[in-house]
């Protein structure tokens, strides 16, 4: 019997809610929950306790962290920038999720995030080009082709 595969976490990071979560795989999500999308350092916070609770409640820890993140974004810095949502107009959300977790962060929009989902694992398995969009608190776009996300010059989105 194989090992599974090493446990990740990932945050979807959105206006309203952060949904985080710990498995091995699409298929094999071992704890997840959700968390109200509120002040920047107590959102962090919160997301930062659930995930060290999770980790000495399974333990074992995580070896890395993915984030797709409301917007807009500087993927350079891991930093959501001009965003209209109250409080976190340039602030550091990737450092400051892997700083206390003490892991490495991957940071995209949580467009470009979900086209990657699809392509991997959804109905756009094979797909090339893929284009994903969604209308939600914002409205967005992720854009895949030949093998790569579309980052604009302005923005890592359509949108």
């Amino acid at each position: 019997m194989s090992e599974p595969a090493a446990l990740v976490g990932g945050i979807e990071a959105g206006g309203t809610k952060f949904v985080c979560a710990i498995g091995h795989g699409p298929g094999a999500i071992v704890r997840r929950t959700r968390i109200a999308t509120g002040e920047p350092r107590a959102t962090v916070a919160a997301c930062v306790a659930w995930f060290e609770a999770a980790q000495r409640e399974l333990g074992a820890r995580i070896a890395a962290l993915g984030v797709g993140s409301f917007g807009p974004v500087d993927l350079a810095t891991q930093t959501i920038t001009t965003t209209p949502k109250p409080g976190w107009q340039s602030f550091a959300l990737g450092r400051a999720l892997g700083e206390p977790l003490g892991v490495p962060v991957g940071f995209d929009t949580d467009v470009n995030a979900a086209v990657l989902g699809e392509h991997r694992w959804g109905a756009g398995q094979g797909a090339d080009p893929l284009v994903y969009l969604t209308i939600g608190t914002g409205i967005g776009g992720g854009v895949r082709v030949h093998d790569r996300l579309l980052h604009g010059a302005l923005h890592p989105e359509v949108g």
